[in-house]
């Protein structure tokens, strides 16, 4: 099988997707707009062949350049697992007449109203919503909805320009510092525990499902730069108190009429154990989440995804053992990393259960924690007790501490 990938290099997880796509038996062609030479080494090695373009978001031109390509490659499957690139596979594969997500199916991913609308229609609960383009639209919409409420980009992802308006000044704040983006969700907002629901696929069948669980909600740690934000892949999805959510996760999906790939989908749990659903996307969870998930079960999930999508079906043995958590650390100050303090302490106590610490070394700029997920870096650990992973987790949040100045 020959598989055209979007963007195989980039965002970091592509690679490992790209990977996995070979290691199943298929011939990776890649497209993209960066040059070949550029692209992480994995990345290179998956792939059978790439065309380099003038500019990947240009669609017409993008189809046309892989409908000559065609020609003299054949293409039987496009794949891209980047939220911006959902759309533009579904074109490629209505212009080249593969077998796939159409552009209609694909847009109730993307689209957040439409999601929701999608969802009402099926009784799936989702939090109250309206489509809003200008600022009078949006505190109508805030109005009719009742504080306090979210406004978030229609299109959006990782919780980018989304905010949590508690009245009219905050809400009228939100509105100014938004202004670049063309259309919103105005959603009520639910006061509740955030968790995931990720599948993989095939035939419209669920073959590998994770539910993690975000501490504190993703909406807070992008609001408040001291947060350390931890997302856990629980051993144990099937527990009663997630019941309510894996069960609505089908339905979305069903209702959806999502058949082959990944799904990552955001959902609540009210105190009463009602379940709200979020939103949905067609594609893997990003912030190294797909990491977790790998260490939770000991899989290899960019393999299981690539054997799925290309031969319908998953062979790894699925063994929950561990619930396992990355910890994003942000430094104290502006600059370059001075300092690092409580880590050795910490690891004299836990190490045995870290896997991975990719901190950002002495010396290095601090990044923006405005602008990335990841902060000055990571750690990942695992351990089978839920109660003692999270206890981990929080000793970590308020032990280790990184300095920048």
């Amino acid at each position: 099988m020959n598989v055209l990938m979007i963007s195989p290099g980039y965002p970091f997880e592509m690679e490992y997707f790209a990977r996995g796509l070979a290691k199943v038996g298929a011939k990776v062609y890649g497209i993209g707009d960066s040059a070949q030479a550029s692209l992480p080494p994995m990345a290179k090695e998956a792939l059978s062949g790439y065309l380099q373009l003038r500019n990947l978001w240009d669609e017409a031109q993008t189809i046309e350049a892989v409908r000559q390509w065609s020609k003299s490659v054949r293409i039987d499957r496009v794949e891209c697992l980047w939220e911006p690139g959902m759309i533009l596979a579904a074109r490629l594969r209505e212009a080249l007449g593969l077998p796939g997500m159409t552009v209609a199916e694909t847009v109730p991913f993307r689209d957040k109203e439409s999601m929701k609308q999608v969802l009402d229609r099926a009784g799936i609960r989702t939090p109250k919503h309206h489509r809003a383009k200008t600022a009078a639209e949006i505190r109508a919409a805030a109005k009719d909805i009742g504080f306090p409420v979210i406004i978030k980009p229609i299109a959006g992802a990782g919780s980018a320009d989304t905010w949590r308006c508690d009245g009219d000044a905050d809400l009228e704040r939100a509105i100014s510092v938004t202004r670049h983006v063309e259309e919103f969700s105005v959603e009520e907002f639910i006061e509740a525990e955030e968790f995931t629901f990720d599948t993989v696929c095939a035939g419209g069948k669920i073959l590998y499902f994770n539910i993690s669980w975000y501490r504190p909600r993703p909406l807070i740690a992008r609001q408040n730069e001291w947060v350390t934000s931890q997302t856990i892949a629980l051993r144990n999805p099937e527990q009663p108190y997630l019941a309510g959510g894996v069960a609505m996760g089908k339905s979305v999906i069903q209702a959806l009429g999502f058949r082959d790939g990944f799904t990552h989908m955001e959902w609540f749990r009210k105190a009463d154990g009602e379940p709200v659903c979020g939103e949905i996307a067609c594609r893997a969870a990003g912030a190294r989440t797909t990491e977790i998930m790998n260490y939770a079960c000991d899989v290899d999930v960019w393999t299981g995804w690539a054997e799925a999508v290309c031969h319908g079906r998953w062979t790894q043995p699925i063994e929950r053992r561990w619930n396992a958590c990355i910890l994003f650390k942000r430094a104290q100050g502006q600059g370059r990393i001075q300092r690092v303090t409580g880590l050795d302490r910490w690891l004299a106590e836990f190490g045995e259960h870290v896997v991975s610490i990719e901190l950002l070394p002495i010396g290095a700029p601090r990044r923006n924690w405005k602008q990335t997920l990841i902060s000055d870096g990571w750690v990942i650990f695992r351990h089978p007790d839920e109660a003692t992973t999270v206890e981990i987790a929080d000793r970590f949040s308020t032990d280790v501490q990184m300095y920048a100045g």
